[in-house]
């Protein structure tokens, strides 16, 4: 009989809501044993709740693509793919951050106090449509 960890210890260790273990069940990313009609959890499947949430947190990924993640390792070993695309796209919010950063510094350090509307900094860097006459 596999060393089973009751419910409640995973919930405090992990630090996770007894109902996102819940869930996971139902979208069969865990497996979990019964003893005395509670829901236990084997090394493996432990190993799995760190893995998902380490996913989750550090990797930022959704569920949605953990589940990708999960089911190509195991069925195809195709896995890459899903990374690859993840890492894709946080290279995109990077440099949409980035951008943004830029920009809002810039307004900061804009000499022209006041409206910003009216600001000739601003209205320099804007290109608006020719008027028909």
């Amino acid at each position: 009989m596999p060393q089973l960890t009751p419910i409640a210890t995973v919930v405090d260790h992990f630090d996770i809501p007894l109902s996102t273990l819940h869930y996971w069940e139902r979208r069969g990313l865990l497996t979990a044993h019964r003893r005395g009609g509670r829901r236990c959890y084997d090394q493996d499947q432990l190993y799995r709740i760190a893995l998902i949430k380490q996913w989750q947190t550090t990797g930022l990924m959704s569920l949605d693509e953990i589940v990708t993640l999960l089911t190509a390792r195991s069925a195809t070993g195709d896995w890459r793919a899903t990374v690859t695309t993840h890492m894709a796209a946080i290279d995109d919010r990077m440099h949409e951050l980035e951008t943004a950063r830029h920009y809002l510094h810039w307004l900061l350090t804009c000499p022209h106090e006041g409206d910003l509307e009216q600001c000739p900094n601003y209205r320099a860097s804007v290109t608006l449509p020719e008027p028909n006459n």
